[in-house]
């Protein structure tokens, strides 16, 4: 269903339900300082390595902006906006754009979330392209010979990580709802640059260069190395005519093409096929595959109201915790003390994942207290935890409104993922976070994508404690996420799209952003480009080569362990201002934000 923001959060507001502080909206000109007037198994396994830092001024436009990850693709949703495109065209083509000049995190082969905004009749809903554990999935699935969970790479590589692929579904879906232009225009970028060709990226490179799965699959390593097993260097054109016909198949006959008939015949071979680690997808279980709406999770803070993903994923819920924790506490101060910014997010944090591991999975196979755990009584409690030192290890709460069994405790995350942001000429706006899983996902190829390794963010060991885990194998089921594409509003009017990969850490991304944004008042860019640090209720995580690591004494003098890391965020931001838009992205990958 979806949430209609100008009656429901009015009311909030106007009754005084909200808590409050005279701020003012984000920052509307470029400043790197806060506006006057506003204040598991695979735990250690690193996402997606950084492209390289860099800095940049904020973006601006008047009429409509989109940020994304790679200039070709943000450029591609650019060409839509002008063509008269909506918001969701828009992310279509740059969607496309993606699998192709960054396959390593997002594509036709994966899931993805979005959220939506009409802002003529000012709802907001959101699309759940999840992938899916095929009929055949049992509990046990990623649990060796001897009973143990198997090692994160032997479980990722091959077919029995990959699950039902929900993308293509998800954008047929979209267009369908809030398209403007053809279902056919939006692929003549993508199947343009496929044929003609583009030149590899310094990350696209490097990310090649450091990976050890991917060449052992002959059609990938033909693909992407050249035939002495080096990646092709930076500038090199790649062209890749197969990926061109699948999506000139797509664009013809819808996502049809893709779920049924030969693309999916040779998806199940692919699958089934792999000589150490097949799977057991089924063209039955591509068929039967569906995107669901669900309805957006919303919650306020101060005088914002955010709508974010719900379960299967766990982003939207966990930030909204996190920023009821943190609402009580004079966050616009700490930008001139970014070491207590860092503890007092930290702490929100472990709380907001202590939570988190336990409670959030598949709504459809699991009663997930989301009422509770956004309940304000219950958050209130919570964020009174949190002291001048660091609690540690953060233990579950008890949320009120809990319904059927008691859960184990389990973690996962993805690794592989992308961000869009659009804000499109008559106030529609899109925040998208969409992923393969793990960089280059199964390492499997086929058609000219590659497939992802989704299943393993489901939990390895299917019970705790003598207790089933919530976010065990099931067939049919759809794995938690942490996944948190956001739409910001202030008085019913959006005031923000933001989102970010980065697996686990990707709430704690959006929760820094969202506080630089709302609470420090920086513009977008300034806002991405601030330090990430957080905690996943380990040790608390600053970005290393930053000036976080000048915060290390002092956090430490608090009770923190601390681990300096590389924290590859990829986040997109797109501002409204009084002057129209303003964007920023990721200079840790390879973001821009492009607008008129």
């Amino acid at each position: 269903m979806p949430i209609l923001l100008s009656r429901r959060w009015r009311a909030l507001l106007s009754a005084g339900l909200l808590a409050a502080l005279p701020l003012e909206a984000v920052a509307q000109t470029p400043s790197s300082t806060p506006s006057s007037a506003a204040p598991s198994a695979a735990g250690d396994v690193a996402p997606e390595r950084a492209t390289g830092r860099g800095s940049r001024g904020v973006d601006t436009a008047t009429r409509h902006m989109v940020a994304a990850a790679n200039p070709l693709a943000a450029e591609a949703g650019r060409e839509i906006l002008r063509a008269g495109g909506s918001a969701v065209d828009a992310a279509i083509a740059v969607q496309l754009v993606l699998n192709l000049v960054e396959p390593q995190s997002s594509g036709v082969g994966g899931g993805a979330f979005l959220v939506h905004y009409d802002a003529a009749t000012k709802a907001v809903t959101s699309l759940d392209g999840r992938e899916t554990a095929p009929a055949a999935a049992t509990p046990e699935r990623f649990l060796g010979a001897d009973g143990k969970p198997m090692p994160f790479y032997d479980a990722v590589v091959g077919g029995r990580s990959v699950g039902v692929p929900g993308t293509v579904m998800l954008l047929e879906q979209a267009h369908r709802k809030h398209g403007k232009l053809p279902w056919p225009r939006l692929f003549e970028r993508a199947i343009a640059l496929a044929e003609d060709g583009f030149t590899v990226s310094p990350r696209l490179n490097g990310q090649l260069a450091m990976e050890n799965h991917l060449p052992a699959n002959p059609t990938a390593r033909a693909y992407f190395y050249q035939p002495d097993g080096t990646p092709w260097p930076v500038g090199h054109v790649l062209r890749n005519p197969e990926f061109a016909a699948t999506l000139r198949a797509i664009a013809d006959k819808g996502s049809a093409a893709f779920y049924e008939g030969p693309i999916a015949a040779d998806l199940v071979k692919a699958v089934t096929g792999h000589s150490t680690n097949p799977g057991d997808m089924t063209e039955a279980d591509l068929k039967a595959y569906r995107v669901k709406e669900r309805e957006p999770v919303c919650g306020s803070y101060r005088v914002y109201t955010l709508c974010g993903m719900g379960p299967p994923s766990s982003g939207g819920v966990a930030v909204l915790q996190m920023l009821a924790v943190l609402e009580g506490r004079d966050m616009a101060a700490t930008h001139n003390d970014p070491a207590l910014a860092a503890h007092w997010l930290s702490e929100a944090g472990r709380l907001a994942f202590a939570d988190r591991g336990l409670y959030l999975a598949d709504p459809d196979f699991v009663a997930v207290p989301v009422k509770g755990l956004l309940d304000r009584g219950y958050l209130a409690g919570r964020a009174a935890l949190v002291g001048e030192r660091s609690m540690g290890k953060a233990q579950p709460g008890e949320p009120p409104f809990r319904e059927g069994r008691a859960w184990g405790f389990a973690e996962a995350e993805e690794h592989g993922t992308s961000h869009i942001s659009v804000v499109d000429g008559a106030g529609n706006a899109v925040a998208m976070t969409t992923t393969i899983e793990d960089g280059f996902g199964s390492r499997l190829m086929v058609r000219g994508f590659l497939l992802n390794n989704e299943l393993t963010d489901f939990a390895f060991t299917p019970t705790d404690d003598g207790k089933p885990v919530a976010n065990r194998v099931e067939p049919g089921k759809r794995p938690r996420s942490s996944m948190a594409p956001t739409l910001v509003f202030r008085d019913g009017a959006l005031v923000a799209s933001v989102g970010s990969p980065g697996g686990s850490n990707i709430i704690n991304y959006v929760g820094k952003t969202l506080i630089a944004l709302l609470d420090w008042g920086l513009d977008p860019q300034a806002a991405v480009d601030a330090p990430n640090v957080g905690s996943r209720n380990g040790p608390t995580e600053l970005e290393q080569g930053t000036e976080a690591e000048g915060w290390i004494a002092a956090l430490e003098a608090r009770g923190h362990t601390v681990k300096a890391m590389e924290l590859t965020s990829g986040t997109q931001a797109i501002v409204v201002t009084g002057q129209g838009l303003s964007g920023g992205a990721d200079t840790r990958r390879e973001g821009v934000a492009v607008g008129d």
